[in-house]
């Protein structure tokens, strides 16, 4: 006889926003739940460093660049956290200063650490891709790499890898470009 398990039932955002705030992040795939374990130093540097040139970018186009904690709803089973997220100016009337977010930013980016790695590469880059977010950019601050991913039928494609010594540059936010080393000042 085969045993019966009891289906684990999904989670949804109306559940998170009722659970108590206990200093952890959590993100939502298909209404299972994530932990994001907090960030390294060497991560929030490399954060910090790309987010002050997106936010140079904003500024000049009007954009608007949030960086992490920020929950973007994609629906009710879907909730994630992207370090960074890159609205166009065009597209910043979407975001409301006193609600959750419920559209796919233009960028989101993902600062690779050894707790979060197999995650973002994996269903986190999967869940992006899904809900249409133009592009994924990834950022490695062990190896100093950065990369862009743009969404092509559906489907992440790795279009640019770049490393010190070499500029990143955005196909979705037009103009933006930054100097790979900056992102690594140790």
């Amino acid at each position: 006889m085969t045993p019966v398990q009891a289906a684990q039932r999904k989670v949804t955002y109306t559940d998170l926003e009722s659970w108590p705030d206990d200093g952890r992040r959590y993100e939502l795939y298909d209404g299972g739940v994530y932990v994001c374990p907090a960030p390294m130093p060497r991560h929030q540097i490399a954060t910090q460093e790309l987010f002050s040139h997106l936010r140079k970018y904003a500024l000049l186009t009007r954009g608007l660049v949030l960086v992490s904690p920020i929950d973007i709803v994609f629906d009710e089973f879907n909730v994630l956290q992207p370090d960074i997220a890159f609205f166009q100016a065009s597209r910043r009337h979407h975001v409301s200063l006193d609600k959750v977010t419920r559209v796919p930013p233009d960028v989101v980016v993902e600062v690779i650490s050894p707790g979060t790695v197999k995650n973002d590469l994996g269903r986190k880059k999967a869940t992006f891709a899904r809900f249409g977010v133009p592009e994924y950019w990834l950022l490695d601050p062990h190896i100093e790499r950065m990369e862009r991913h743009s969404l092509v039928n559906g489907a992440y494609e790795s279009t640019l890898s770049v490393a010190p010594g070499e500029d990143f540059r955005s196909d979705v936010l037009d103009g933006f470009a930054c100097a790979v080393s900056s992102l690594f000042p140790w």
